[in-house]
């Protein structure tokens, strides 16, 4: 489309602020060597942090086939014999359930696992797209490349490294297993339903755009009702992740946000627990 813009002034100034902040303490590091450089402080009262994480417990959704889901058990918590009170835990998971990381190879044999993703795909400004209204009335909406156009047009080119989150509002259905997923039978994945990205918009980010991240506040980044998960094979394809089971995407702007997607980082993890924020200039 000829008329989309290219910059945002008021979304670039918003960036270079929030990546001002995020350098500091990196240059405090740097340069910590001298004793005469006094480190600045990471002044985190010019953001609003937003936690995009459902918690781990028992109610955390799953894949339905997955064997096993979450579990805590206790392995010490009480006074010690010195007087000290003293609490430890031992927890199991399967890789893809609660807000997690999908890694390139879960579904690309040559993609990254977990350990391998760089830092700077999993640490970048954030592009919020809204189909809330489109979900309402067809929830198993798929987004297409028009609505990718459409929010270039109000909001300016997704830049290249940027992490898109697709906003459904799904997330408020957490955590009904059947409201969230479409079905709640043991063992089948044909009877989903819920919203997510299409195979051309995930061509348009992923290939054209060259994002870092695909995420949404979805079980999945296809939709519930994919049998060929393309927008995974596409991602991967292309070494980019995807983020799954996201909340509180609308405390987030449609751009100039930045994202925190840090995983559990599990050497040749296919995926795993992921604890995301959104950092929001005040």
């Amino acid at each position: 489309m000829s008329m989309l813009r290219t910059t945002v002034p008021k979304t670039n100034v918003v960036r270079a602020a929030v990546a001002t902040v995020l350098c500091v303490s990196v240059l405090a590091c740097e340069r910590g060597g001298s004793s005469a450089t006094v480190a600045p402080a990471l002044d985190l009262s010019r953001l609003r942090m937003v936690d995009l994480t459902h918690a781990y417990n028992a109610q955390t959704i799953y894949w339905p086939n997955s064997p096993t889901t979450f579990a805590l058990e206790s392995q010490a918590k009480g006074p010690t014999p010195g007087g000290w009170f003293y609490s430890a835990n031992r927890f199991s998971s399967p890789e893809h359930g609660g807000t997690h990381l999908d890694a390139p190879v879960h579904f690309s044999e040559q993609g990254q696992s977990s350990e391998q993703i760089p830092l700077s795909q999993l640490i970048a400004p954030a592009v919020v797209i809204d189909i809330q209204g489109k979900v309402a009335q067809a929830p198993d909406y798929l987004l297409t490349r028009d609505d990718v156009l459409a929010f270039e047009q109000a909001h300016g080119t997704i830049a290249a490294g940027s992490i898109v989150l697709l906003r459904t509002g799904w997330s408020s259905r957490w955590p009904d297993r059947k409201a969230y997923l479409g079905d709640d039978e043991p063992g089948r994945t044909d009877r989903l339903h819920f919203p997510s990205y299409g195979a051309e918009a995930a061509r348009l980010l992923v290939d054209e755009r060259q994002v870092a991240v695909l995420g949404a506040d979805v079980a999945s980044i296809d939709g519930g009702q994919s049998q060929d998960f393309q927008v995974h094979r596409i991602a991967a394809a292309k070494n980019v992740p995807g983020l799954e089971n996201l909340t509180n995407l609308d405390s987030l702007p449609p751009t100039g946000a930045f994202v925190l997607a840090l995983p559990m980082k599990i050497e040749g993890g296919s995926g795993g627990p992921l604890r995301a924020v959104g950092l929001v200039p005040r």
